[in-house]
């Protein structure tokens, strides 16, 4: 007998299960997201400096679902995947104290990287894809035991999912991907010639 325990649990899904609101909700994020860009001149220095050839507004503009009327309505539909991955996940806390606390824009043109990391003191991170030009990098997922691994042989090409080192998550417009805080991911350099455009977010335990 085998048993599978302390499984990494990543949640993938459309955002909304009308293909016409996707469309339309695609666009006005692709709006919004081109204002904020040309508006943002904080973020785009602090990206000059830190996000070598892209941008995002992680450390400028974090909390769009506050400030614009496209991402609080976001907000409200990825509410509704957040309490379904919280109740996957047996999360022994009120659903009403899983919020929402930073939301941000990323673009991401050709060869442009975001290395490994975590999410720091949030219970619940993810990303909202807008744009996924053809061949644009994926979501790469690191098992997180990997700093016990001492003297563990490799594993085949073909392995099993559960049974690999890394995972790579090829998104999709319009989908929302939902993981534990904790769980150490990047974005390997962008191959595609467009941009992969994205929004990502934290959701935090508070307590009332």
């Amino acid at each position: 007998m085998i048993l599978q325990l302390f499984p990494t649990q990543i949640y993938y899904d459309s955002l909304y299960t009308s293909a016409a609101k996707t469309k339309q909700t695609l666009k006005d994020l692709r709006g919004d997201i081109k204002k904020i860009h040309n508006s943002d001149e904080e973020g785009q220095r602090w990206s000059k400096r830190n996000y070598l050839g892209g941008y995002t507004s992680f450390a400028s503009w974090d909390r769009l679902h506050q400030m614009s009327p496209y991402f609080g309505e976001l907000e409200v539909a990825i509410n509704s995947h957040v309490r379904k991955y919280s109740h996957k996940l047996e999360l022994d806390i009120p659903a009403r104290e899983l919020q929402m606390t930073s939301c941000w824009v990323n673009i991401m043109p050709a060869q442009v990287v975001h290395t490994m990391h975590i999410h720091p003191l949030s219970v619940i991170s993810g990303t909202f894809y807008v744009t996924i030009p053809r061949g644009a990098s994926p979501l790469k997922f690191e098992d997180p035991r990997h700093e016990c691994f001492m003297g563990s042989p490799p594993r085949k090409a073909e392995a099993h999912p559960r049974n690999q080192r890394f995972y790579q998550l090829q998104p999709k417009e319009g989908h929302v991907v939902l993981f534990e805080s904790w769980q150490r991911h990047e974005v390997p350099a962008n191959p595609a010639a467009g941009e992969r455009i994205s929004v990502s977010f934290n959701y935090d335990w508070i307590r009332r």
